[in-house]
């Protein structure tokens, strides 16, 4: 069966507001989407991040007369809407769909990150069982990418690891996965702490990996992980020193290019550090933190 679609383009500002009326209207649901290339990043806990310009959708049933519905909502917030167009949306397998838009991904050499659907394609590979989800962090981003890079090329064997900014719990897990004697994932959202005890008991290291939320007080590590944003690496430098032993290797991401100098400068005091990878617009940071 075809549903209609009903796309219209608005300013940050008037999305509650369109939402509304779309609903009211009858849409069976609405996404969002970015109308002019700009990215999102993490948002802090409670905020939900929208873009300046927005494409929102509403779904609905094939039986409903979307020109009158385009035509109503047009009358009544003329001046919220920059663009309006609707269109049929055809049925498909849904499921299928998805299945083909996820595949295995390899990272280095023998790191691999497979959706359930799939079989591995090496099975002497390093393999993480991890499906998308509603926490950050599957692998497809390029931060996250140059992370399990450096972990492949780097494993954390009979090491003591803190991923702080868990998200999915992806590099927790990859580090168990090779060799760290202990991991503790760190998250502000309960939904990353729930989404990494469930990746990682599906990935058998539970017993491996530990969570916790900011409040605690981590262990003392010999790596530290954080793919976190600029903004908070900065503002956590001193706490990441004072629970880092001397000699600790340090992996930072989530850094645009042009904000590298400004995080290297907050971590400089306490880690030999520096810029190790560039990925599109991004990098990765990493050090060892210095005695004392």
């Amino acid at each position: 069966m075809p549903w209609l679609q009903l796309k219209i383009n608005t300013s940050s500002k008037h999305v509650d507001v369109l939402s509304d009326a779309l609903n009211e209207l009858g849409a069976l649901s609405l996404t969002y989407e970015d109308a002019q290339d700009q990215p999102l990043f993490e948002p802090p806990p409670g905020e939900t991040p929208i873009w300046a310009e927005t494409i929102i959708t509403g779904l609905f049933d094939a039986s409903n007369n979307i020109d009158g519905i385009t035509k109503q909502l047009v009358k009544v917030h003329q001046d919220k809407i920059s663009a309006a167009r609707s269109e049929i949306l055809e049925d498909k397998d849904w499921v299928r769909e998805w299945m083909d838009r996820y595949k295995p991904m390899q990272f280095g050499k023998r790191l691999w990150i497979i959706p359930s659907h799939h079989s591995p394609p090496d099975t002497q590979a390093v393999n993480i069982l991890l499906d998308p989800g509603l926490a950050f962090g599957t692998g497809t981003h390029p931060t996250t990418a140059m992370c399990l890079e450096w972990l492949d090329a780097h494993p954390p064997r009979d090491l003591q690891v803190v991923d702080y900014g868990c998200g999915s719990g992806i590099l927790a897990i990859a580090a168990a996965k090779l060799g760290a004697s202990h991991v503790e994932a760190i998250d502000n959202d309960p939904q990353a702490l729930l989404a990494t005890k469930s990746n990682a008991k599906h990935n058998q290291v539970a017993s491996l990996v530990s969570c916790k939320g900011v409040e605690g007080i981590p262990m003392e590590c010999d790596l530290l992980l954080a793919n976190i944003l600029a903004g908070p690496l900065i503002q956590l430098a001193t706490r990441f020193s004072a629970f880092t032993r001397a000699g600790a290797k340090i992996v930072l991401s989530g850094i645009l290019r042009e904000q590298a100098s400004d995080v290297l400068n907050a971590y400089q005091p306490w880690f030999d550090i520096a810029l190790t990878k560039e990925e599109e617009d991004w990098v990765l940071l990493t050090g060892k933190r210095r005695p004392g």
